[in-house]
């Protein structure tokens, strides 16, 4: 069979499967012979070979009838290997396979970049850096779930990937599953309309390990967070271990079921904080590292590095573009990175990163996390219930915003600058002796900078 009669039959198939299916299970599929009734294909794993041969082999065999070609059964081999694997109506249903299989739909496989040697480690996210260790040397469950959850940028995928690649390498028996919540949503929509729920159980209840990200997504999406639920109680019950990522705590994820949130919380929830300047700085270096071979020769001035770590500050994805992008427009046009290039090459990331918040935006965001009247924040009332987020708001005004005293008191009702400045203070005091205070204020943080 030619190359341009398989790829109509690929034409074919993809009206028959769908695009997804089609991208996941057909398109990796290499066709390696046709003869005596009997079509061979190469398949990545054994457990993709299964999975094709028990769910698409009929449409596969009666498009290549359709083609002219007497096709009575195909064959599966793993590229490289010798033993083909039969397709057969009544195949075992597959379990997920090792990580490297393309097990999720959309094309969102493994990154090779994200590995825990790439990974930076600083005070911001070193206890999350440790937890993730920790499920990657495949020992004894300890905490189930781990749930990491963070702004944009901030390494959650990172190290979800990272503990799928180092699971992949030391334990290669174990069937580890990632995907985002995303893809287990249009997996089982997918199940229940194919009316295949069964093996949508069986494979996603048979693995070792199963890693859901953005799990964000799937609140308010009652029949997904139903399966949900019983997915993760059926994995617990086995001591299998399940890692979550999501944008906040599952405390704080709208219209997620209080059962699932309950669950969630029951493992080790850790937050990735907004990094700061020195982890800015340490990942910048690192990237320079790994360009040093496809950049030999450019010249980085001093201070570039120090500069780009000072002022592209909430996104980590921001600040490694800025610094591709400085590389490339230096590799062009053949000049040395210095300051002023810097400032001219990436001239709007800078001018979005100079954005200010505005003093409403933090009183808003305050009065909504404390449940108080914007009204009352910069009223005159001086309840303790009151009282204690004004002053939360007006520390946090002074620490993202470069407003002076006498214009932050003067939005918080008129108030003298000596006002602003003994809340300021107060609330410095309270964060070294009272950790939910401190947790408030942190968390205020990521949320108003992401």
């Amino acid at each position: 069979m030619t190359d341009e009669a398989w790829g109509q039959v690929r034409e074919a198939l993809i009206k028959r499967v769908g695009k997804n299916n089609y991208t996941t299970w057909i398109e990796p599929l290499k066709l390696a012979g046709l003869a005596n009734g009997v079509a061979r294909f190469e398949v990545p794993t054994s457990f993709f070979g299964d999975w094709v041969s028990r769910n698409f082999a009929d449409q596969i065999r009666g498009q290549l009838v359709q083609a002219g070609q007497p096709v009575d059964r195909l064959e599966f081999a793993v590229m490289g290997a010798k033993a083909p694997a039969r397709a057969k109506p009544a195949a075992k249903a597959p379990v997920a396979a090792p990580v490297q299989a393309a097990v999720q739909g959309g094309g969102a496989q493994l990154d090779g970049r994200f590995t825990f040697d790439n990974f930076v480690v600083g005070k911001p996210n070193e206890l999350a850096h440790a937890a993730a260790r920790r499920v990657a040397e495949g020992g004894p469950v300890t905490f189930n779930p781990l749930f990491l959850y963070g702004g944009v940028g901030l390494g959650k995928t990172h190290l979800m990937h990272a503990i799928a690649h180092e699971l992949s390498r030391s334990r290669p028996e174990l069937r580890v599953l990632y995907l985002s919540a995303e893809q287990f949503m249009y997996r089982f929509v997918q199940a229940l309309r194919d009316r295949q729920i069964m093996d949508f159980k069986e494979l996603f209840r048979s693995v070792d390990v199963l890693m859901v990200d953005d799990v964000q997504f799937i609140a308010g999406k009652d029949s997904t967070q139903e399966e949900f639920f019983h997915t993760f109680n059926a994995l617990v019950d086995q001591n299998k271990q399940i890692v979550i990522s999501a944008d906040r705590a599952p405390g704080e994820i709208k219209d997620l079921e209080e059962r699932i949130r309950s669950r969630l919380q029951c493992g080790l929830v850790v937050d990735l904080h907004p990094t700061d300047y020195e982890l800015r700085l340490g990942i910048l270096q690192a990237k320079v590292e790994q360009q040093a071979g496809q950049y030999r020769g450019l010249v980085l001035a001093p201070g570039v590095l120090e500069f780009l770590a000072h002022r592209i500050t909430t996104n980590v994805r921001v600040l490694e573009g800025a610094l591709m992008r400085l590389y490339a427009f230096a590799s062009l046009v053949g000049r040395e990175i210095t300051l002023d290039l810097a400032q001219e090459c990436l001239s709007d990331i800078l001018r979005t990163s100079e954005k200010r918040l505005s003093i409403e935006e933090i009183q808003r965001r305050v009065a909504e996390h404390y449940n108080v009247r914007l009204s009352d924040m910069i009223g005159p009332k001086r309840l303790r219930t009151i009282a204690r987020p004004r002053q939360v708001a007006m520390y946090l005004c002074k620490q993202l915003t470069s407003r002076s005293l006498p214009e932050i008191g003067r939005r918080f009702g008129g108030r003298d600058h000596t006002t602003i400045m003994h809340g300021i203070r107060k609330i410095d005091e309270l964060i070294a002796a009272d950790a939910q205070l401190a947790d408030d204020v942190q968390l205020l943080k990521r949320l108003l900078q992401s």
